[in-house]
């Protein structure tokens, strides 16, 4: 690929580049600038995600555009499809150039690539990092969802001091691999009929949530899955509630899933099952925990706030799905 600075000379102007054809080297000022902003606003160390990125650009094999402006690229966006869906992976814009204009033209073009990939039906995206992410038009509107989430983080200094829930009849154990079949079947049965399952189609089959529990433990999306601070509840031999756990900074911890049985709900589980994952990330040295929580869901929110989270930032699941 000829450089940059020999296809686009004269006036600056708005051009999308197959991100193929674009080298490592001109994506790094947008890399180091979003590392910059994750840690910022976030307290998240997006190198591990920035380093995956470099990786299969230079292998001219992630799907994806640049936004190129005169001799600069000045955002970019990936996706990925698999069995009938497409997800976007990330879509970030250099903050001198973000408007919802400059980033929808990067949506529109991976939504075209995604919608004439065959068999894709759906696609999801949750983009932490676009300008006014509530209530934005986006492209492909007739078929557009949007589910607002928020980014809830707390201090752990007083993790310590939550008190105990005694749970009778239930067991709590630290989350162990060979759990991963039984905490999908978990997962799927907990999140029926719940919005989550709107925004996120994997909770809607064991099968679907072995994929997404795959991704928590093995890729760095969500951070170093941290098993220490992860666990598991049971009753009667049967898994009833889990809190899993990863690392996204040396000092920062966060709570990738909670969620207990529907016939659990309101017990107290979903408290001691995160109070325990809360005090062992303290006691590895965390300074802080995140999670994320749809905003519809008020009962996990209230949970939160009793537990000491507070809103950070604002944000939201996209769905698009043809009718």
């Amino acid at each position: 690929m000829a450089a940059l600075s020999d296809r686009h000379t004269g006036a600056p102007f708005a051009d999308l580049v197959d991100l193929r054809q674009i080298a490592a080297e001109h994506i790094e000022p947008l890399l180091q600038e979003e590392t910059a902003a994750w840690r910022d606003d976030l307290d998240w160390d997006f190198r591990p995600s920035a380093d995956l990125v470099r990786r299969f650009v230079r292998m001219q094999a992630l799907n994806g555009h640049a936004l190129v402006k005169g001799p600069h690229v000045v955002g970019y966006s990936y996706y990925v499809c698999e069995e009938g869906k497409g997800l976007v992976g990330d879509l970030y814009v250099l903050a001198t150039h973000r408007t919802v204009e400059n980033e929808n033209l990067l949506i529109q073009a991976i939504l075209d690539s995604m919608f004439r990939t065959p068999g894709v039906r759906r696609v999801e995206s949750q983009l932490m990092m676009v300008s006014a992410p509530l209530g934005r038009a986006v492209p492909y509107g007739k078929w557009f969802q949007s589910y607002p989430r928020r980014f809830l983080e707390a201090p752990l200094a007083a993790a310590a001091r939550l008190p105990l829930r005694e749970l009778p009849g239930i067991s709590i154990s630290p989350w162990a691999e060979n759990k991963q079949e039984e905490t999908a079947r978990l997962i799927a049965n907990s999140y029926q009929g719940h919005i989550d399952s709107l925004i996120n189609d994997q909770y809607r089959s064991a099968g679907g949530a072995r994929r997404f529990l795959m991704n928590i433990v093995q890729y760095p999306g969500c951070g170093s899955f941290f098993a220490p601070a992860s666990y598991t509840a049971t009753s009667d031999r049967s898994l009833c509630g889990i809190s899993l756990a990863s690392m996204v900074a040396a000092d920062t911890g966060h709570i990738t899933q909670l969620c207990v049985l529907p016939s659990r709900r309101g017990t107290g589980l979903g408290y001691e099952l995160m109070r325990r994952s809360l005090i062992a990330l303290a006691a590895h040295g965390c300074r802080t925990v995140s999670l994320t929580v749809t905003a519809a869901n008020t009962s996990a929110i209230r949970l939160y706030e009793r537990m000491g989270f507070a809103n950070r930032r604002d944000f939201a699941a996209y769905v698009w799905e043809p009718k």
